[in-house]
């Protein structure tokens, strides 16, 4: 079985990479931070886990193509693919924003989604029991904190883009689900002050924050066979933070 997890060098990328290791996939992790990559790739050998990091910024269409181009000389399948790749990408409000961020913002969370899931729809063809897992967010729900929503608007796109591929994919028997994850103890937060952060957790029904293994986990779940009925899902990963 073979897994390519989008920016899997770090946070719930990375802690995606070890959990579908550890179940038996081989790991393909692609990003753009060369430093990031071998020292996930170290953790990952150590764990015992095969893997290989192909250089891709996934927001470049060309980038994307020719990455999975290399896959599929090595390869003749896909099992799994995680589009983890998104983020903030900064904050601006509405009434100020530049047309560049907004492009930028969505580039990050949506047109790389897109490029990869594309792109790896062939080889996933000729996978076992094959998936596609994107990732949305909890502020899809809230829409976002102040100078986020262009990063709500790009994740609700996510959540719409994973239903109509379920549709698309079902033929093929490739089925295409999304994790929600809430407030997560990762580098997303690193430009927020400890304090705040611990602020957080009064609005989560189970008083804390979540872990990158966490969410691991469901996606494993999600490209597992357990999950064989499962498609076109986007599974709340938030303590509770929604219920609030």
């Amino acid at each position: 079985m073979r897994a390519v997890i989008t920016g899997g060098t770090r946070g719930i990328g990375l802690s995606t990479a070890i959990a579908l290791g550890q179940a038996g996939y081989e790991i393909i992790i692609t990003g753009i931070d060369r430093e990031a990559a071998q020292t996930a790739q170290k953790e990952l050998e150590e764990k015992g886990i095969k893997n290989e990091f192909i250089y891709a910024d996934s927001m470049n269409e060309e980038e994307v193509n020719r990455c999975f181009a290399e896959i599929a000389e090595k390869y003749d399948s896909l099992d799994v693919l995680v589009n983890n790749v998104g983020g903030l990408g900064g904050r601006q409000r509405f009434e100020g924003m530049e047309t560049a961020f907004m492009r930028k913002v969505m580039a990050l969370n949506f047109d790389s989604a897109f490029f990869a899931s594309r792109a790896a729809i062939p080889l996933l063809k000729k996978g076992s029991h094959p998936s596609i897992i994107n990732f949305s967010t909890i502020a899809v729900t809230s829409g976002g904190g102040p100078g986020a929503g262009i990063y709500a608007a790009g994740k609700a796109a996510i959540e719409g883009l994973t239903r109509a591929l379920a549709k698309d994919l079902a033929e093929y028997g490739i089925r295409v689900n999304a994790v929600s994850p809430g407030t997560i103890d990762t580098d997303f937060h690193a430009a927020t002050k400890r304090e705040v952060m611990e602020s957080w957790k009064e609005n989560i029904v189970m008083k804390r924050l979540g872990q990158a293994s966490e969410v691991a986990s469901v996606i494993e779940f999600l490209a597992s066979e357990k999950a064989s009925f499962l498609t076109g899902e986007i599974i709340q990963i938030n303590g509770g933070q929604a219920f609030i």
